[in-house]
């Protein structure tokens, strides 16, 4: 692994292009001076994706629904999200409800078919045995096949969205850093055995090949 410290937005671009980009930009929002949101990196990121890649970013629904017009000018799509649930919040508000997730979501070049982009779907072993068969679905979901599926016990089941893992508070190198879990289980999903990526965070760059 070769680490990088200096602004994303210089060192990213001519050591493209990635397969996946991770990116943990400020989610503006809050008025603190750490907070503010960095203009440009997601043009650059995207110019150093390659066209099969992936740009997976943290941040809140707030600072998404914000910066929703940059991902559409960038020509990126939406794929999906993960929520990262912590044991503790960080809302800054008595008044409302104590936000204890944050988001990380996928996207992807939106010229290209979602067939063509690299995923390998992550599983957890702890499937339990069953088999599910289905003659009749909900109406809302169409004209959809009928189907049955076999598990067994301890078993590969397809991980959840929803991903509990502790902060690093208290043990973090860098302010606002993630759990290394969320990083592998978002890296496994769209990298391959000869990825480079890189991370994006305010002030430093981490790039590394495998």
């Amino acid at each position: 692994m070769i680490v990088l410290t200096g602004d994303c937005r210089d060192l990213m671009p001519p050591r493209g292009p990635f397969d996946m980009i991770l990116a943990d930009p400020p989610y503006g929002d809050t008025s603190l001076a750490w907070d503010r949101r960095v203009e440009r990196w997601l043009v650059l990121a995207r110019a150093a994706l390659k066209p099969t890649g992936s740009i997976w970013v943290f941040g809140s629904l707030r600072s998404f629904m914000a910066t929703a017009d940059r991902f559409t000018d960038a020509r990126l799509r939406i794929a999906q999200e993960i929520v990262w649930e912590k044991q503790n919040g960080s809302s800054f508000h008595a008044d409302r409800f104590k936000r204890v997730h944050e988001l990380a979501v996928q996207f992807y070049p939106a010229e290209t078919a979602w067939r063509d982009i690299y995923n390998d779907v992550q599983t957890t072993p702890d499937a339990t045995a069953r088999t599910v068969r289905r003659k009749q679905r909900p109406p809302h979901n169409g004209q959809i096949d009928a189907g049955h599926y076999v598990s067994q016990d301890g078993g590969p089941r397809i991980m959840r969205s929803v991903i509990y893992l502790r902060n690093c508070h208290g043990r973090a190198i860098h302010p606002t850093e993630k759990p290394s879990v969320m990083l592998v289980d978002s890296d496994g999903y769209t990298a391959n055995t000869r990825e480079t990526w890189s991370t994006v965070r305010r002030r430093s760059t981490a790039i590394a090949s495998g």
